[in-house]
């Protein structure tokens, strides 16, 4: 007897021109909280709402795979958080998330995600960005996509504003114990600026019951 695919998120991948992007797993978690410790960001600044990268570096990779095996346990069709680690010549070299809450009535999503300072300058960013946002608009349906960015972190926003964000308020924060601005940014199928390339996706029939999107 064939029993249904536990996980069927395992065998789910994006790739672009040079980046592969697959749900975490374990030994790919390993490999980011390894490009963790080379740095994500210069000391000075904190492009976090939860300054996770101030933590004591005997703890920053625990933290950092205890906070993903958390998100990855509460996966569920009406509240779910995809964190896709971004491979770059086979190497992890960051991670793009794309969460959704009642995504089948809402249709809308939220990113999130970082890249080891080492591999940054090099448009990572923009193209892992670009590659959920084809796969949540052409693929799953999205009607709307949700950011932020702290008011300070000019390579965020850069990225935004190449794919098509439009601002969408602010809200106060308190980041490392002081307030700061975060601009939320919104973007629609229509004002999305496309990547010169075709996004290529596989495994995504048999996760779409996990994903909400089957009944």
């Amino acid at each position: 007897m064939t029993h249904p695919e536990p996980w069927p998120l395992r065998h789910l991948v994006l790739r672009t021109p040079r980046l592969e992007l697959r749900p975490d797993d374990d030994a790919g978690l390993l490999e980011l909280a390894e490009e963790a410790h080379h740095g994500v960001h210069p000391p000075e600044e904190m492009p976090f709402s939860v300054p996770w990268t101030d933590a004591d570096p005997r703890d920053l990779g625990r933290g950092a795979l205890q906070f993903f095996w958390r998100q990855r346990a509460q996966l569920a069709p009406e509240d779910w958080p995809l964190n896709f680690l971004v491979r770059l010549d086979g190497r992890v070299v960051g991670t793009q998330g794309l969460t959704a809450r009642n995504f089948p009535i809402l249709r809308e999503v939220e990113t999130g995600s970082w890249i080891g300072l080492r591999h940054q300058g090099r448009g990572i960013g923009t193209e892992m960005r670009a590659a959920v946002l084809a796969f949540a608009f052409d693929h799953l349906g999205a009607l709307r996509a949700r950011s932020g960015a702290f008011t300070d972190n000019t390579a965020s926003r850069r990225v935004s504003e190449k794919l098509g964000y439009r601002p969408d308020g602010s809200l106060w924060v308190a980041r490392r114990e002081q307030r700061a601005e975060q601009v939320r940014l919104l973007l629609t199928p229509e004002a999305f600026v496309r990547p010169p390339w075709t996004l290529q996706v596989e495994g995504l029939d048999a996760c779409r019951r996990m994903l909400g999107l089957d009944g």
